[in-house]
This record gives structure tokens, sequence and C-alpha cells, in this order.
């Protein structure tokens, strides 16, 4: 009766992961496994939910069965809550049932896990990158500066090159920027790429400061962290997960939507052309994604758009995680393979219309009223739409999603330390390193100028000097007083002689 609904989720001869059961008029079926085929994986997915109605938990089966399967991924953990998947989950009475209906061994486990932070002031593996390496296109993007002052950074990194000036963090582009402010500077950069304006100078130091007070001087160092140690697996053959923590990301969401692309920028140049392999080298779990796109800028967005589309030949996939898809710019979701859409929540006329929007997202069904079970599915249940092994769409589905058998819930403190210090890269990117730098042989340049050039220094003192006398001698109202102090001292000395002026 439901053979249509059955036959696409079946997993064949393709590596596949198990995701739940399929549930119709409020049954579950039985024996109707929803198996995710992981060739699809690169087609990148999204996850959509109203806040509470399981998206986490979701992103924890997945990224656990992606490991067991020996892809690594990428999660990025924006409440602190996804960090049980490294302790063993514990059976209760209600994760028993569900294991059972859907005919699930439950297994508790914890799964190798490595802790990421975008800065220093959270335990984790710290994410660094050089300025340079930023280049100066991306590096404009984020400062959301226009044409003409993106030209002069642009000018800045190329002196750089040629002169030697390693731009490391961003008190050397600071330095680099008043070096071009000062005499000697702008006509050293004027003679091989012309001039540079000050304004233009002017508002990228301004920008700059302001991305120091988000924080961006945290993730600008070195050792600068290398994308090709999110693709690892241990000793088992299970893909590690590296969870980066972005606790207080809702503060500086520019930063971090710049440094995901970078990172995502790094993974495709690094990565070798795979064309469609049978399971995905890389799964990125991307949280919360609005704070992404809301924040970014037009440039911004065109290059992620760009990304997405390029990366999937690399083996890589990325799965947007946020509470409705319409969070999702429309050529972005246009990419997404996956579906899965738990409940969401109608309150307003806005609400109901964005729902009828949702509902024909997915493919249309005989057996579900889609915009009705929108507002219905309970927790740990969502509507999937997927592709198949061919890469065609498989039908919708009203999902019971199976329960993560790592811990549900956030480590200890001391945990989570304790994780972090056993760390194989923590001992490499832990602790940050200093060398010369540019703001370094730019402080060098000025005390060795005024030695070698002492005698000149005196010479176009006393030339200012003179400058000075000839200017001041020359103002009309400085002469007037003068011939009347002169006339003054005649008249007073002709009247002590006894000598009068004739009339």
């Amino acid at each position: 009766m439901y053979e249509d609904l059955l036959l696409p989720y079946k997993a064949g001869n393709l590596p596949a992961l198990l995701l739940g059961g399929i549930i119709v008029d409020g049954q579950l079926i039985e024996h109707s496994p929803v198996n995710l085929v992981l060739k699809s994986f690169n087609r990148h997915g999204l996850i959509a939910g109203a806040t509470g109605s399981g998206k986490t938990k979701t992103i924890q089966v997945l990224s656990e069965q992606l490991s067991l399967a020996g892809v690594p991924s990428l999660v990025m953990d924006i409440k602190g809550d996804i960090s049980g998947l490294a302790m063993p989950g514990q059976a209760t009475p209600f994760i028993e049932t569900r294991s059972k209906d859907l005919d699930i061994a439950y297994t508790p486990r914890g799964f190798p896990v490595e802790f990421l932070s975008l800065g220093e002031s959270h335990p984790g593996i710290p994410l660094r990158s050089t300025v340079y390496d930023f280049g100066p296109l991306l590096f404009s993007r984020m400062l959301d500066i226009n044409e003409t002052q993106e030209g002069v950074v642009t000018v800045l990194f190329e002196y750089a090159k040629i002169e030697q000036l390693p731009l490391i963090t961003l008190a050397d582009l600071k330095s680099l920027l008043q070096f071009a402010q000062t005499d000697e500077g702008s006509k050293k950069i004027e003679a091989k790429f012309g001039g540079v304006a000050t304004t233009s100078v002017g508002t990228i130091m301004r920008k700059i400061i302001e991305l120091e007070a988000q924080g961006g001087d945290e993730i600008f160092g070195e050792p600068a962290f290398q994308a090709m140690d999110l693709v690892r697996t241990n000793s088992q053959g299970l893909g590690v997960i590296s969870i980066l923590r972005l606790l207080d990301m809702q503060d500086k969401p520019k930063l971090f939507s710049t440094f995901m692309l970078k990172l995502l920028s790094d993974v495709y140049r690094q990565m070798l052309e795979l064309g469609d392999p049978e399971k995905p080298k890389l799964v990125l779990f991307i949280d919360e994604a609005h704070l992404i796109f809301n924040n970014a800028s037009k440039a911004l967005l065109n290059s992620l758009d760009t990304m997405v589309k390029l990366i999937r030949s690399k083996g890589v996939g990325l799965i947007f995680c946020t509470q409705t898809p319409k969070d999702i710019p429309d050529n972005v979701l246009s990419q997404l393979g996956l579906k899965v859409q738990h409940a969401l929540r109608a309150f307003t006329a806005k609400d109901r219309k964005a729902m009828k929007l949702v509902a024909q997202n997915f493919p249309s069904s005989t057996h579900y009223q889609t915009e009705q079970l929108l507002t219905s599915l309970g927790i740990g249940e969502a509507l999937v739409s997927g592709l198949d092994g061919k890469g065609q769409p498989t039908p919708l589905i009203h999902c019971m999603i199976r329960a993560p058998e790592s811990r549900m819930g956030t480590l200890t403190e001391q945990e989570l330390k304790s994780l972090v210090a056993s760390s194989t890269l923590y001992s490499h990117y832990a602790q940050r390193q200093e060398r010369r730098s540019a703001k370094d042989i730019l402080a060098e340049q000025k005390p060795v100028e005024n030695v070698s050039n002492k005698g000149a220094s005196n010479v176009s003192k006393k030339s200012e000097d003179t400058s000075i006398v000839v200017a001041v001698t020359k103002n009309t109202l400085f002469r007037q007083i003068v011939r009347q102090v002169v006339r003054d001292l005649m008249r007073a000395f002709m009247s002590a002689l006894g000598i009068k002026k004739r009339k």
C-alpha cells in the first residue's frame, strides 16, 4: 500500500545512513527504515523548524551516523548543546521505546570529537588565519568597503608582498596604513602603484578598528589553522566530528560569516577534485544560518552562492540549519537536495502565509496534507525529502527520527577542558606564535632614517625658519606697523635735537 514511499528509502547496494521510520496517518509503519544515501550528502541540505522542535538532535543524529560511516564533519555549536557528542548517551524509557518502535538497536556511545573556537576566549583549538592568507578581496568584503577602498587594500597587499612585509595580524595592516600616510611611504607606494587617497586610508582604518571591537584581532595570527585537519578519521575508522563553539556569535556575525567563507575557500582550494564520490569527504553543519545571510554583504553572499555550487565536486556537503527556509536566499535554497522540516508555528497571518510557501517547497504528496502537517509534527518528527542514488528526488515522508546515541545535553566545564587538553591538535595550535612582521619592520625603519638624515634634517629646519621670516616680512599689516614705528622714532629724535618739521 505504501510501496511508493518505502522503496525510494531502501538502502540497496549504496552506502547509506539510517535516519528513522515512516509515519502515515499518525501511525509508524512497520519495517519502514528511512535510509539517506551518503552519495547525496554532497548535494547539500537544509534542516529547519521552530525553536524546540528537534533540529539540534537531528544534527546530532546525522553527525553520529556520518561518523560511523567514516565521514568527518564540522558542526557549528551556537548554544553549546551539541558538545554531548563526545560522551555516551543514557537509555531512558522514552529512548528505549522509540528505538524499539523503529526496530533499531540503541547503543550508547561517545564519538571522536575535536573542539574548535573562533578566538581564544573559549576552551578549544583556536581557529586563526593571517591577514595575508585572507587575501585583499575577502578581507575587503569583511570590512564591507567600496570598490575604491578595495583597490587601496589590494595595492597595500601587493606592496607588502613586494617589500616582504608579512601581514599577520591587524596591527601589521594598521602599521602599513600609517606608513602609507607618511611622505616617504606615499612616495614609495606611488612610485610602484600610483597614488593612494588619504580619505580611503582613513576609512579603512576606521573599519579595521570596528573589526577589532568584534574580537577580530583574536582570529588573526599564527599558527594558521589548516583546513585539512577537519578531514580526519580515528584509528577505528570513525569520522572525527569537529565542533566549532560559537557561543557569542550573535555579537560578531560579520566576523563569523566571513571566516566561514574563508574556511570553505580553503577546503575547496586544498581538496582534490572528486566528481561524484560514493560518500562525501566532509560535511559541514552550519547552525543558525540566518545569522550568516542576514549580516553578510551583497558581495559576500555572491561569493557564498558560488562556493555552494562549486564545492560539491570536491566531495563536501553543506547542511544549513535555521528556523524557516525563508532565511536562506532562493539561489542557495535551490541548490539543496536534502530537506528536513521540523514543526513550524503559525500565530499570525504572516506566519500562515509563510507556511504555504514552505509547503510548496516539498514535492506534492497523495499521502499527506503538507501544510496542515507542518504545525502538528511532534518533537523529533520531521517532513523529509532527499535524493536517491541516481540524484532523483525522493517522495515526501513524515519521519520519526531515531534518538542520538551520544549524550543529549552539554558537557561539564571539567569534561570539556579534559577533552580539549587531550587533543592531538591542541598542542600545535594552542600557543600563539610571534615572529618579525610588517609592524616590526616598519617600526625599525624610523630610527634609522633619523640618524642617517640628521644633517639633512638640520638643513631642513634652517630652511623652514627662513621661509617663516620671508612670509612674515611680506605681510602687509606687518610692513605698515614697521613704517609707523620708524616714523614715530624719527619724529622723537628730531624733536630732541630741536629741529622742527617745516610746514
